[in-house]
């Protein structure tokens, strides 16, 4: 997503997601128990495209595929994890904005932001082989092993049919204070769904039948704490350069994490 974050709002989103102090303070008026904060460790990290503004990122068949955004500048890529560099990388027409993406049944799967369409593609050629309507915004996307799963900006994620986005089922994202907004990119994992949550360094980990949030990753000191200083003033001055990326390696049960212009991407392993 796309929006300038003007300075009221991102003290807002500070103080209520990065800030410790205030948490503690609204925590202990709030009869309802916060969901606890994992912790992770790094297990490597790798190169990352400045260029690229992450929407979406899947790991599949030992590759890493990232969607980016930006009307004249989105692309579907498949990534070569050691050194960053993109094998396959199309760009998408100039009119629309890349989003999220999802691989199921060898095929990929590309949201786009307001433009209400979803691309699909041969996920070893990359050909496209379908585009489909989308009623509404499109954010994150990921998969549960047959169905497609489509956030919008809101709480709300959508359980689609992937043949024809036909919604089977809705469930709204909620933690401690009720629903969660600005839900983003997504990664299913043994019945959760990890979701970035957009403005912050927060993942969530959401129970996928009941949309309740089961437990956060605070990630905002991944940049600082391998030596790489979180400046936006070192990669352009926009204030849209957040966490943003999620893709999921079963065979080593880690994560890989990114944002949006960033130079790394990060393998961790949650405690």
């Amino acid at each position: 997503m796309y929006k300038i974050l003007a300075p009221l709002i991102i003290i807002c989103l500070f103080w209520c997601c990065n800030g410790t102090n205030n948490e503690t303070v609204e925590d202990n008026n709030n009869p309802n128990p916060a969901p606890p904060v994992l912790t992770y460790n790094i297990l490597k990290v790798y190169p990352h495209d400045t260029s690229s503004y992450t929407e979406g990122l899947v790991f599949f068949n030992n590759a890493l595929y990232e969607s980016t955004g930006n009307k004249g500048k989105s692309r579907l890529r498949k990534i070569n994890i050691e050194t960053g560099k993109p094998e396959k990388d199309i760009q998408l027409a100039d009119e629309y904005f890349g989003e999220g993406i999802a691989i199921l049944n060898n095929k990929i799967y590309q949201l786009t932001w307001q433009e209400h369409k979803v691309f699909v593609y041969d996920a070893d050629t990359f050909e496209k082989i379908q585009e489909m309507a989308w009623p509404f915004d499109g954010w994150g996307m990921t998969q549960n092993g047959k169905e497609l799963i489509i956030g919008t900006g809101g709480s709300i994620l959508y359980f689609v049919n992937p043949e024809n986005l036909k919604i089977n089922k809705t469930i709204s994202v909620t933690d401690n204070y009720g629903p969660v907004g600005d839900v983003n990119e997504l990664e299913y994992v043994n019945g959760f769904i990890y979701a970035n949550v957009y403005g912050t360094h927060f993942i969530f980990k959401i129970n996928a039948e009941t949309g309740k949030v089961e437990a956060k990753i605070d990630l905002t000191h991944i940049l600082s704490s391998s030596g790489i200083p979180h400046d936006a003033a070192l990669f352009g001055s926009d204030s849209n350069y957040v966490l943003n990326g999620i893709a999921y390696d079963s065979t080593k049960n880690s994560f890989f994490v990114t944002g949006k212009w960033w130079p790394a991407m990060f393998e961790i392993q949650l405690n």
